[in-house]
């Protein structure tokens, strides 16, 4: 299994549009440094699924039937304003694995095209799609909003799956948007040892606690909780890069920033 995180930035993304801070000045200069909308592409066996569609050159970065579809976390515009585009397409059908929200995105729903929402994950739902293990993990944010557990199971391991036993493989959970963890997806993740956790951190220390988005003591306090071999904080905002400038020991050993294009 391979995760590849292509965009790793908050709404705002990396450079904020009129922004002179040094972080986004930065990233004008040197396009390492910038941020897209947060999503990644998960690949395993032949199946390589999308997580999250917010990028806007859908069309351009995946030719057709390239993909096996879509694992749509939520759908607020910058997370999902690929689809607006991508769905008028011709000769393939797209399936879209995520929550059931026909409000969150409504004129999707009404003008789907070759878009296939006919299959909205439940919660702690788990599908098996080829040698991909993926479980749908509810989280906190303003909208209906599913994390992903993803589980690399080899076709000859499926039957010990289907018996109840655990197979071998990496273990990786997706975790944004989301303030903290809901107790039952945590609970539900304590059993299951994550080789790494992808966690949603937008903001350095908040000095009231956020609404819709983890700050660093809060992403801190759920990677204490589920304890991975590895933790990877993403969707990030421009003044949290700045604010690690200026903080370059707050992250543990394990923890680490994500960046576009980083490969797991």
């Amino acid at each position: 299994m391979r995760l590849t995180l292509l965009g790793t930035g908050d709404a705002r993304q990396v450079p904020v549009y009129g922004c002179s801070c040094v972080v986004c000045d930065r990233a004008r200069v040197y396009p390492q440094h910038r941020r897209g909308p947060c999503c990644a592409l998960v690949e395993c066996g032949g199946q390589r699924w999308l997580i999250d569609s917010g990028l806007s050159d859908l069309t351009e970065r995946f030719p057709p039937h390239s993909l096996s579809g879509i694992l749509q976390t939520h759908y607020h515009a910058d997370h999902a304003q690929g689809l607006l585009q991508l769905r008028w397409g011709q000769g393939l059908v797209i399936p879209v694995h995520g929550p059931a929200d026909p409000e969150g995105f409504a004129d999707l729903y009404k003008h789907p095209g070759i878009l296939d929402f006919s299959q909205p994950f439940a919660a702690f739902e788990r599908r098996q799609l080829g040698e991909l293990t993926v479980t749908a993990l509810p989280l906190t944010h303003s909208k209906p909003t599913f994390g992903f557990l993803l589980e690399e199971t080899g076709l000859e391991e499926t039957g010990l799956e289907e018996a109840g036993l655990e197979g071998q493989g990496r273990r990786i959970a997706y975790l944004t948007d989301t303030v903290g963890v809901p107790l039952e997806t945590t609970a539900f993740l304590a059993g299951k040892p994550l080789d790494v956790l992808v966690l949603d951190c937008s903001s350095a220390p908040q000095p009231q606690a956020p609404r819709s988005h983890n700050d660093l003591p809060r992403a801190l306090q759920v990677i204490e909780q589920l304890q991975p071999g590895e933790a990877l904080l993403t969707h990030i905002g421009h003044s949290f890069d700045a604010w690690l400038l200026d903080h370059p020991d707050a992250l543990p050993a394990s923890v680490s920033l994500a960046f576009d294009g980083m490969g797991i």
